[in-house]
């Protein structure tokens, strides 16, 4: 017959019983039945393990005088007749002599048996008492550590469902201990990552391998508000026979280390920002490169949305009124979002002007020159955010939920805000994120100012310098003009080139192109003068030579100015044209059906230098020949040697019969760098 056991109220049989617990076999209870005369006639193999006698040796003996001390013996008789006369059972502790001559304290239950012919006998139950009293320190030990420990304690069966749960985990999950029982871990631990903690834990009952330290974050029913951290460790339950009954998870909070932790963690974040802002933003000169890197910047390590917005009367360089509540006048410089939102369309597009009256929150910001915050944007928050009623829908569509505005001020100045929307980082603007975008808007604000001022001088230089030179030139006799005058793309300030068409007697036209050496207002402002001064000898019809021989003369008196000046005549009735050279780079000339080339003329040493006499060359000129006048600027760069850009510029010569202001464009296109540091003139004649 297979083993089995009747279903206990039901008649029913239960072929798989439950698995016998081992914790008799840890005790090692042994059983002792006496007879009324005082002799053992049962012993079980646990009775020869606690007193050291084989069950030959006991059976049939006084157990009295097998294992009770002479001094103890009137006690034990005693207790002996109570039971079987009084049925009366009895517990207690009794030193037992062992085999081995040592007495040990042994533990008793004992109690009188009757058989069915009615003979009276006792029944002695007896285990160590040293091991009952470990197990029961043990288990004392085990439920005050488990009930007074601040670790969160659970037993879960193999399904997972809990037995037993201790008072600190009650207060992490909010839920009291019985309404545990019976129930899963997902049921009262809803964690974002309750997946994964029970697959760990479907592991470990498997393997017996413990996992220990894992780290989970949640917000326990117990404070929703705010997030938790838990180190985890989960470990397999079994019996002394190795039947596993289920596992065990302990909870230590781990909080205080998590928030340091992270808060540590977004120091150095915010760190590294204002480091990676001090290296990206103010790379350039320019107000809208310099606006555009902040919000690059800012988004998204400290928003979601981020703009910057400047006062129109900063970027104009115009003194500022004093603040007061009025409307103020905003140019929308750069916009950037970390992902697609419709908050996009709400904000006013780069380049565009925008008035905000004083009650809007950006205005309040310039007004007083102090960040504005607002934690949690609500319904009456909006409309003063955003610039009109679409805009306000818009927000609220893209779920702008903090708010927050810093002062851009430079030099006590407030030049504009920086304006920043979170949406999706669930967290709202603090006083930390206040701290950081006040000192990145320092920063920009400090670079903007330069690039204002900066564009300012440049722009003044640039317009006194366009001023003094010739407007597009008019028509001249036998001959079609082209010219160009670009300043440096990597710097702010202009130069001192210039070209000039000088209309002379005789039908003649004189062309000059000259470079002062040096940059800035001062450079320009020479470089009329000598125009100037150009124009003036011209009219004495001089020949080339010796009109570059006084302006050298005039040169000298202007102090530290070294200058390079080309001026050539041409006469439209011999066709030919006359050419002097104060160490400028030699022109270009080409001609239908032969290859370009640059004419060899001799070359005299710079304006300035004084004492120097400059010859007059004179070149013959058809029709459809082009003559090419430049500045250095054209074709000198640091990386490549000057005959191989020479060679490139007579490359883009090859059709002398394409139209003059294409091939202005070309020649600047081709050979000009957005890193160019110098300013180019550029002149082209064709002769008719």
């Amino acid at each position: 017959m297979t083993a089995g056991s009747f279903e206990s109220g039901t008649g029913g049989y239960d072929p798989e019983p439950p698995r016998p617990t081992g914790l008799l076999d840890v005790l090692s209870v042994a059983a002792v039945v006496v007879d009324s005369g005082g002799r053992v006639v049962f012993w079980t193999p646990q009775a020869e393990e606690l007193f050291g006698y084989t069950a030959e040796e006991a059976l049939g003996t006084h157990a009295a005088r097998l294992f009770i001390h002479p001094d103890h013996l009137p006690s034990v008789v005693q207790l002996f007749t109570e039971v079987l006369e009084t049925g009366r059972s009895w517990a207690g502790t009794f030193p037992v002599r062992h085999k081995d001559g040592s007495t040990r304290l042994t533990e008793f239950r004992n109690m009188r048996l009757l058989d069915d012919l009615g003979d009276v006998y006792a029944l002695g139950i007896a285990a160590d008492h040293s091991l009952l009293q470990r197990v029961e320190t043990d288990l004392a030990l085990c439920e005050r550590l488990i009930n007074q420990s601040p670790i969160g304690f659970a037993l879960l069966d193999p399904d997972l469902r809990y037995l037993l749960v201790n008072p600190a985990l009650e207060r992490i999950d909010a839920t009291p201990a019985e309404d545990h029982v019976g129930r899963r871990l997902r049921e009262t631990l809803p964690l974002p990552d309750i997946d994964t903690i029970e697959s760990a834990l479907r592991q470990v009952l498997t393997t017996g391998t413990p996992l220990l330290d894992q780290y989970h974050v949640g917000r326990p029913p117990a404070d929703p508000d705010n997030e938790h951290a838990w180190s985890l460790s989960f470990y397999r339950l079994e019996d002394p026979g190795g039947r596993v009954l289920g596992a065990a998870i302990s909870f230590v909070d781990v909080t205080e280390r998590h928030r340091a932790s992270a808060e540590a963690d977004r120091a150095r974040r915010r760190l590294a920002l204002i480091a990676d802002a001090s290296t990206r933003v103010g790379t350039t000169l320019e107000v809208e490169r310099t606006a555009h890197e902040l919000a690059e910047v800012a988004s998204p390590e400290l928003a979601d949305v981020v703009a910057v917005d400047v006062l129109d009367s900063a970027l104009a360089c115009r003194r500022m009124r004093k603040p007061d509540n009025g409307p103020e006048l905003f140019r929308a410089l750069a916009l950037k979002s970390a992902y697609p939102s419709v908050a996009l369309r709400a904000a006013d597009p780069p380049g565009d002007l925008a008035a905000y009256e004083g009650d809007r929150l950006v205005t309040l910001c310039v007004h007083t020159a102090r960040p504005v915050l607002v934690r949690h944007v609500g319904e009456r928050d909006l409309p003063r955010i955003a610039r009109d009623e679409e805009a306000t829908s818009l927000l609220a569509r893209a779920g702008v939920h903090s708010y927050l505005a810093v002062p851009l001020i430079a030099h006590g100045e407030v030049l504009g805000a920086l304006d920043l929307k979170r949406t999706r980082n669930p967290a709202p603007f603090d006083e930390d994120d206040v701290v950081l975008a006040a000192e990145l808007a320092s920063r920009a604000a400090v670079a903007i100012d330069n690039a204002r001022w900066f564009q300012s001088v440049r722009n003044t230089a640039l317009t006194l310098q366009r001023s003094l030179l010739p407007d597009h030139p008019p028509h001249h006799t036998g001959l079609e003009l082209a010219s160009r005058y670009q300043p440096a793309q990597a710097t702010s300030e202009v130069g001192g080139d210039w070209y000039d068409v000088i209309p002379l007697d005789d039908d003649e036209t004189a062309l000059v192109v000259g470079d002062v050496m040096g940059n800035g207002i001062d450079a320009a402002a020479t470089m009329g003068r000598l125009r100037t001064a150009t124009c003036a000898y011209a009219d004495l019809n001089l020949d080339p030579g010796t009109v570059l021989q006084h302006l050298d003369k005039i040169t000298c008196d202007l102090e530290h100015y070294i200058v390079t000046c080309l001026y050539a005549v041409y006469d439209p009735r011999t066709q030919r044209c006359h050419i002097a050279n104060a160490g400028h780079m030699p022109p270009a000339l080409a001609r239908p059906g032969r290859a370009p080339r640059l004419l060899d003329l001799p070359t005299g040493g710079p304006l300035g230098v004084g004492g120097i006499s400059f010859e007059t060359t004179t070149i013959d000129l058809g029709p459809g020949d082009l003559l090419v006048l430049y500045t250095d600027g054209l074709v000198e760069t640091r990386h490549h040697p000057i005959d191989d850009r020479l060679d490139v510029l007579l490359g883009f010569l090859d059709e002398p019969r394409r139209p003059l202001e294409e091939t202005c464009d070309l020649l600047l296109y081709g050979l000009r760098h957005p890193d160019d540091h110098d300013d180019v003139a550029l002149l082209m004649a064709r002769v008719r």
